[in-house]
């Protein structure tokens, strides 16, 4: 079966037509600085709110892989509208956006699911979600076609992201993979107090720091709306070999509108290997 997943947020979290699509994601690029990161890339932490709070921050995440190949991409996201045990990924066709069909590794998420009974394919939980669509236009336009696995998370504690780590490491073998773990930072705080609790999740991936990232999350004293695809990014890169983080950008919703009475924050991160220039 090849299934095609229709866009839930073209036109209202960024724009419908591919073109300006396009423009505003090149856009994005062009305000980030010049310094590309001189190894590796295995993973990226970007935000997956509407492009006019969030594109500028996911932008220095992307822009560092862009004119790069992999052989496939994960794309880990959380669940905001359906509650569900364990982890569903898509194994099937793809997601549409403006910018085209982003198809499906099949052999790859079929693996997957072969590697733990708590990973299975429960397609409403997709149809319903945006934070795995919401990356895949910045992905498109650096990467041109790629082929992608989407997942999506239904829990978030530490057995859970340390299964579908272990997944995704076996399953990748000798390919040349990207992970993305889809995430804003804490949610309508007000300024001061995001920036404080911000900072702490800041520094566990900045650090590498998946225990402390997990740690800080259940505590309540750091929140990421994708918590869990953040520390399973950040597993998968150091089973793969990395040894630095760049956390590249932090910006909240108060830097954009202004209304700084309860905002969101987003980071973008880099895990890789190898040494910046």
């Amino acid at each position: 079966m090849d299934y095609i997943k229709k866009s839930l947020i073209a036109g209202s979290w960024y724009p419908g037509n591919p073109r300006v699509l396009e423009r505003d994601i090149l856009h994005y690029f062009t305000q980030v600085p010049d310094a590309p990161i001189q190894g590796v890339i295995l993973g990226l932490v970007a935000p997956h709110a509407g492009y006019m709070y969030s594109g500028q921050v996911a932008a220095h995440a992307y822009k560092q892989i862009q004119g790069k190949t992999f052989d496939v991409v994960f794309v880990i996201g959380p669940s905001h509208r359906a509650y569900f045990r364990g982890v569903s990924l898509f194994n099937q066709g793809g997601y549409e956006t403006p910018l085209g069909v982003v198809r499906v590794h099949s052999a790859i998420a079929d693996r997957l699911l072969e590697e733990d009974p708590r990973i299975s394919f429960l397609p409403d939980v997709h149809t319903q979600e945006h934070s795995v669509e919401i990356q895949l236009p910045f992905l498109q336009v650096a990467l041109g076609e790629f082929l992608f696995v989407p997942l999506m998370m239904g829990d978030q504690d530490e057995d859970t992201c340390s299964l579908l780590a272990d997944a995704i490491v076996s399953c990748a073998g000798e390919k040349k993979i990207l992970v993305v773990g889809s995430s804003d930072l804490s949610h309508f705080h007000n300024y001061e107090q995001a920036l404080k609790m911000d900072r702490r999740i800041v520094e566990h991936l900045g650090k590498m720091d998946e225990v402390g990232l997990m740690r800080d999350l259940e505590k309540g004293v750091g929140e990421a709306c994708g918590g869990g695809p953040a520390a399973v990014t950040l597993m998968v890169a150091k089973q793969l070999g990395a040894d630095k983080a760049d956390v590249l950008k932090y910006a909240n919703s108060g830097d954009v509108t202004g209304d700084r009475s309860g905002v969101v924050g987003y980071a973008a991160a880099v895990f890789y290997k190898g040494e910046r220039r």
